[in-house]
């Protein structure tokens, strides 16, 4: 799995200083802080406790909480993701300050586009793309099923995966479906900036890196959306940097 080689590659543990989940977002602050989305509909599809051990978490090393990773409780996944983004050593010299729609919108224009997650830029894909495909595990009015990533993911030249596909544990399969000439794009707060990624197909990662730890925590835990969070810098690694 990318997981595991992802977390082979954690340089150290470190003490976890705070944790805060709120309703979108959780926010894990250990060497750095890393961000993670929460998926509370997710979530409330499991039955209770969504987190086992409150109150009880900041006495784990940072190390032993990267392996709620594999959680199946969406929640415990979702702190297990932020401290792992909080471990990694972000190579922020080979970074562009630049969102993931910028590079959707370039790399899309004529061509087939398929979009793993719903994400506010997608009208505008829909002008410049040849076609687009949104696939959701979710679905709104538009969107396909996740169960027919299987037929889609294969027919576009470009594919963008949200970062939660690490979370719920469906990135694997997501890779593996599509094309080996395409361009593979992971977006969204969850999303690790590590260079590993670029083993398993993956062009590049729009990711968050966190500027200011004790901002982008309160603003977590004040219900903040991904646009809300203050504190943070919209950051790609792209796989010729590397």
């Amino acid at each position: 799995m990318i997981i595991d080689d992802v977390l082979s590659q954690l340089d150290g543990d470190a003490p976890v200083k705070d944790i805060r989940q709120g309703v979108f977002h959780t926010g894990v602050w250990t060497r750095h802080c890393g961000l993670a989305a929460s998926l509370p509909r997710d979530a409330l599809q499991h039955t209770p406790p969504l987190v086992r051990e409150p109150g009880q978490l900041l006495k784990k090393s940072a190390l032993e909480l990267t392996q709620f990773v594999y959680s199946e409780r969406i929640l415990e996944a979702a702190m297990g993701m932020a401290c792992l983004n909080s471990l990694l050593q972000v190579p922020l010299d080979d970074c562009q300050e630049r969102n993931a729609a910028e590079i959707i919108l370039e790399k899309g224009q004529g061509n087939n586009v398929a979009i793993v997650g719903h994400f506010p830029f997608i009208p505008k894909v829909r002008e410049v793309a040849r076609q687009v495909w949104v696939i959701e595990k979710n679905p709104g009015p538009g969107d396909l099923q996740a169960s027919e990533a299987e037929t889609y993911l294969p027919q576009a030249d470009l594919v963008a995966i949200t970062g939660t596909a690490f979370t719920n544990h469906s990135i694997d399969a997501l890779l593996a479906w599509c094309d080996p000439g395409a361009y593979v794009l992971i977006l969204g707060d969850s999303a690790p900036m590590s260079r590993v990624l670029f083993a398993y197909g993956i062009d590049a990662v729009a990711g968050t890196w966190v500027a200011d730890p004790e901002l982008a925590l309160r603003c977590v835990s004040q219900g903040a959306n991904f646009r809300q969070i203050q504190g943070v810098k919209r950051l790609t690694l792209c796989k010729h940097s590397a």
